[in-house]
């Protein structure tokens, strides 16, 4: 059985984003918590998560989101997140995680914190 998932990375001088397709959840959780530790341990502590194509995102995503944010905060680092349809922001405003993570409508927004 194939993941639900898919993890692109696109690199740039002094950021990367992280764009996610599919389902964020228990099955999948750790292959995007395992990209996501594999750039920090080279040093690439400013992450832009593109939620545009993620259709749905469990405990388990959420836990992995958070834990990654306040892995890069403490290296100095940021994680923002931005393009997160409305099923998703629920499932994130339920869990109160809007005032924890540092969401933006855009792409475009978000860069522009970096």
């Amino acid at each position: 059985m194939a993941l639900a998932i898919e993890i692109e990375i696109e690199r740039f001088d002094h950021h990367d984003v992280v764009r996610i397709n599919g389902r964020l959840d228990a099955l999948t959780a750790l292959s995007l918590e395992k990209a996501l530790d594999d750039l920090r341990s080279v040093g690439r502590h400013q992450l832009l998560m593109d939620f545009a194509n993620v259709d749905y995102l469990s405990s388990a995503g959420m836990r992995v989101l958070l834990a990654t944010a306040k892995k890069l905060k403490k290296k100095g680092g940021k994680c923002l997140f931005c393009s997160i349809n409305d099923d998703v922001m629920e499932m994130i405003k339920m869990a109160g995680f809007e005032q924890i993570l540092a969401i933006y409508l855009t792409e475009e927004d978000a860069l522009a914190a970096i």
